[in-house]
């Protein structure tokens, strides 16, 4: 029987589950001490998802968890990516009049804008709510404005919400196996959430990864997350369009992208040396030619993802950081060069390229929002007593 408190974390990406169990010892030391997944093989989309094999599975697992480590347990937290979140954000007003902000002024607005929401959107359920700004008199302030005199505030939330239906069917799939969903992070929250703490000094960015068959997008604003969207291409579009036009193989187009420095400084007349073309007849292909393949659809990726995405026009204005993911699994020598170079020729901001984050500092974080909570992170409260909307208000704003 384990003498510290353990928590267990499960992250879904579509029918990819995976399982953590994390340890916290007296010194706040943090480790994995264990982990496990499975992979639902017998669905080929979220709409014919089989609850009975979800519920199956994951009731095995964690049995198994539990024999292995000797512990029960009652909560989990889940860690949700590619469940099509929905964002909205919206503004709660207060004419002052000369008097102070008071805490019951910012609870008013917090619990009207969630009311309004769910009015809106009676088919979704709020994850997250973010404090996204606050002004006092069209003058914006760092923190919440709580005891400053002024006549008029405003105060932005923003909220992400899932499919109501989903949420549930979670709920019961948990409940079922004797567990109750302590939170639900998104994982998006989670990635940004590190990078900002990783980049004290940046709270609004842009966030892309690009994967082998997938790509994300997400918009981090005032350390507070704003939007989400997924794409069905990674670097796997790349290597098919090499592939098509040069007639190689898949494989050897990977060797080559993982060995071969391609630049725009390349001449005309260096060709593709003969080793990199496996089982492949060998045939005069100049390296320009590969790396002007990459660069262009490497420019058309960041045109869907950034430049041209409607979904984005509204907050891509101004000089924002961008922090670049790039899936390690290849080690392709010049991919992360070519999109540095299309990036920084677009974009005046500050561009950066990131380290994939692994699953320990991926949960590092998750158990930091989970135990301490995120400093744009809001808590809608429910009617009660002055006391007791103050005790809580000061333990999540301080």
């Amino acid at each position: 029987m384990k003498n510290h408190p353990l928590t267990l974390y499960l992250e879904i990406n579509n029918f990819d589950y995976f399982f953590f169990v994390v340890e916290i010892d007296e010194q706040d030391n943090f480790k994995i001490i264990y982990k496990s997944e499975f992979r639902l093989r017998d669905t080929d989309n979220k709409k014919n998802l089989n609850l009975e094999n979800v519920f199956n599975e994951i009731k095995r697992n964690v049995y198994l968890i539990e024999q292995k480590i000797e512990y029960t347990f009652n909560e989990i937290v889940l860690i949700l990516e590619n469940f099509s979140p929905t964002f909205i954000n919206l503004t709660g007003y207060k004419q002052l009049n000369g008097s102070q902000v008071l805490r019951e002024n910012i609870t008013y607005i917090l619990n009207t804008l969630k009311s309004y929401v769910y009015e809106v959107e009676n088919k979704k359920t709020v994850i997250h709510i973010f404090n996204s700004k606050f002004y006092l008199d069209n003058k914006k302030i760092d923190n919440l404005p709580i005891g400053l005199f002024g006549e008029f505030y405003s105060h932005e939330l923003g909220f992400t919400l899932m499919d109501t239906n989903k949420y549930v069917r979670l709920k019961n799939i948990f409940e079922l196996c004797n567990l109750k969903v302590k939170k639900i992070l998104t994982k998006s929250f989670i990635e940004g959430a590190n990078t900002s703490d990783n980049f004290k000094n940046i709270d609004t960015f842009f966030q892309i990864q690009i994967k082998e068959n997938v790509s994300k997008i997400f918009y981090f604003e005032n350390d507070a997350l704003k939007f989400e969207q997924s794409f069905k291409f990674g670097l796997n579009i790349i290597i098919k369009d090499i592939s098509k036009i040069t007639s190689l193989s898949m494989d050897n187009v990977q060797m080559i992208l993982k060995r071969i420095d391609l630049n725009d400084k390349l001449s005309n007349d260096e060709l593709i040396e003969e080793k990199y073309f496996g089982e492949d007849n060998f045939k005069a292909i100049k390296k320009k030619l590969v790396y002007e393949i990459a660069l262009a659809r490497i420019k058309e990726i960041s045109e869907l993802l950034l430049f041209k995405n409607l979904n984005l026009s509204h907050y891509n204005n101004g000089s924002k950081a961008i922090f670049l993911e790039v899936n390690d699994k290849y080690q392709f020598k010049s991919i992360n060069k070519i999109f540095e170079k299309v990036f920084t020729s677009k974009y005046d901001g500050d561009f950066k390229i990131l380290d994939n984050l692994n699953s320990e500092n991926l949960l590092i974080t998750a158990n930091k929002l989970v135990h301490f909570g995120w400093k744009k992170e809001a808590i809608p409260i429910a009617t009660s007593k002055k006391s007791f909307i103050a005790s809580i208000f000061e333990t999540f704003f301080g």
